[in-house]
Order: C-alpha cells, then sequence, then structure tokens
C-alpha cells in the first residue's frame, strides 16, 4: 500500500491512543510486525507554542518507520502553520486527529466535535495539505451520535480536500467504546472514495482482523485497543491474513518477558519513576487472563522500583 509517497509493507497498523502509543509500545509493535504506528496525538497548540511536554511526544525513533505523527486542533490557520513548522522532523505521515471523544478534547470543538461542521473540516484539512510536505490523513469516526451519522459525507469532503488517506472508527462519538462498532459504516465510507481506508473497531484477533476486511473491504485494518497488552496481534493477524493459520497466542512466559522488556524500555525512554508509574496499566494489560495474576497485579500497583515489579512478575507460575 502506498499512503502518497510512502510505502507501507503490510496495511496493518498500530492506531494512536493517548498515554499509550508512546515511542516504547510503538517499538514493541513495530518489532512485532505491524506495518504503520501511529503517535499519540498531540496538540497542534502545544507544538505552535513549543511546548516541552509536546516535544517528548513527538520523539521519532528510526527503527518506527514509517511513522504517522497525530495532530489535533480546530484553528485552521494554526494546523497549517503547525503543518509548516514540522516539515522538517522525521514524521513520514501528518495525521489529523477528528474521531477524539473525550469531554476535555471535544469541549474546545476538537477531536469528534469536528464531524459536527463539515464546512470546518474541509478548511482544516485543506490548509494543511497546501502547506504539508507529508502525505496528511485523517482519522474519524462514524458521527457525533446516531441522529447523525455522516461518515460519508465527511470522508467524501476530505478526499476532496486532499488527504492521502482515511481511518474510521466504527463508533460515533456519543459511544465513546461502548456498544459494538458499526463495521458497515466503513463499507459506505470505502464505497464512497477513492483513497485508502484503514477500518478500526473491535479488532481482537485475527479472525476479527479477516471479517472487518471481508465486510467493509477496507485497504487496510487498524488495531488500537486490540493490542493493549497484546502486541503479538500484529503478527498473528499478518500471518493469519496470507496463510489462513491461527499461530498460538503468546505464552504466560512470553507474556512476562515482555513485562521486563516494556519496563525496561520504559525507564530508558522516561527514566525509572514515571517508568514505573506508566507501567502499572501495561502490566495489568499484559497479565489480563493469566491464572493467579490478580495478587500479582495489585502488588504492581504499589512497587516504587523496577526491581520490585521484576520481583513481583516471577512470582507467576509459568505454564
Amino acid at each position: 500500500m502506498k499512503i502518497g509517497n510512502v510505502n507501507i509493507e503490510n496495511p496493518v497498523a498500530l492506531g494512536p491512543m493517548a498515554g499509550v502509543t508512546d515511542l516504547t509500545f510503538r517499538i514493541i509493535c513495530k518489532e512485532l510486525g505491524c506495518g504503520i504506528v501511529f503517535t499519540e496525538m498531540v496538540s497542534a497548540k502545544g507544538i505552535y507554542y513549543n511546548d516541552d511536554k509536546t516535544k517528548q511526544l513527538m520523539k521519532i525513533e528510526e527503527k518506527e518507520h514509517p511513522v504517522a505523527l497525530q495532530i489535533f486542533g480546530s484553528d485552521p490557520e494554526i494546523m497549517a502553520k503547525v503543518a509548516m513548522k514540522i516539515n522538517g522532523h522525521n514524521h513520514d505521515i501528518l495525521d489529523i486527529n477528528m474521531g477524539c471523544p473525550t469531554p476535555k478534547i471535544v469541549k474546545n470543538g476538537d477531536g469528534s466535535a469536528l464531524m459536527k461542521n463539515p464546512e470546518l473540516v474541509g478548511r482544516i484539512v485543506k490548509r494543511v495539505v497546501s502547506v504539508s510536505d507529508k502525505p496528511v490523513t485523517v482519522k474519524i469516526r462514524t458521527g457525533w451520535d446516531e441522529d447523525s451519522i455522516n461518515a460519508v459525507e465527511i470522508a467524501k469532503i476530505i478526499e476532496a480536500s486532499g488527504a492521502k488517506a482515511l481511518s474510521i472508527h466504527g463508533r460515533t462519538r456519543e459511544q465513546f467504546y461502548t456498544g459494538k462498532a458499526n463495521w458497515k459504516i466503513i463499507k459506505k465510507v470505502k464505497s464512497a472514495i477513492s483513497i485508502p481506508v484503514f477500518g478500526n473497531g473491535d479488532i481482537f484477533s485475527p479472525e476479527d482482523a479477516k471479517e472487518m476486511k471481508e465486510i467493509t473491504n477496507c485497504d487496510g485494518l487498524m488495531i488500537a485497543r486490540g493490542a493493549q497488552g497484546n502486541p503479538w496481534i500484529f503478527k498473528r493477524v499478518i500471518h493469519y491474513l496470507k496463510t489462513g493459520d491461527i499461530m498460538p497466542p503468546p505464552t504466560t512466559k512470553e507474556k512476562i518477558d515482555m513485562c521486563k522488556k516494556h519496563l525496561s524500555m520504559l525507564i530508558e525512554n522516561k527514566g525509572e519513576h514515571v517508568a514505573i508509574r506508566e507501567m502499572r496499566k501495561h502490566c495489568a494489560w499484559y497479565l489480563k487472563g493469566i491464572k493467579h495474576s490478580a495478587r500479582v497485579r495489585n502488588k504492581i500497583n504499589t512497587a516504587t522500583s523496577a526491581e520490585t515489579i521484576e520481583k513481583f512478575l516471577e512470582e507467576i507460575p509459568k505454564e
């Protein structure tokens, strides 16, 4: 697959997730076969005003490529100025978030609030495309709520405004992450436009991925929550789509080893204090479903050193 001038080795993407798809997790997913990774969403205003925390979110390493840097905002001029400002940055694709449902984003008119304003969507995309040296893509939802499903209309505007690809999560903003993703809307979007479409929502297994592809005819698959604690999903999905065979899921030992590796990489990237705090949620995801792991997860939540976390992980019986 090509997005603008960027070659994507395989069309299985790691979707952007705030607080999850940082440098460490993106590299882990890339090592396990992910075709393209998306950064956490980055505030356009944060870039515009040179915020130090924003700079950290934008850090990209060579081994991750291709990488899409995702920005959010709703002011076409600020978005355009930011796109120009970061033309020399080492991302491959510039992605615009029009799907985030969280209240603090939506109340400012950003994220999925833009689904309510098709005219503004067009202006933002057109302005960003006009100044960006990198291919521009957009991530949307099916609509604001069930009474305003307008993904097809928005998708057509995005394509006409010059975007090179589109990702669509099959839920409305009102749904957040509840209920079931509506893959039929993704199919309608795919049928309505000619740029590549990534289908997103409820891909938790290789079988889900194949079903999404068959139902929607989407060009690419975007996996987000399905990768939490399960970065192996990428190589398992790719293998299943290519061969029709299901690779076995990771063993308990593999999950524990990955916890340790993830922790070590996080310490290298963010320092031990931050890494320990952030690793709590990742450990909970990695260990979910493993017998006798609840007690260990609770212990990890109180850990104050990397050594202690590793010691607790060793308490889990191996398969």
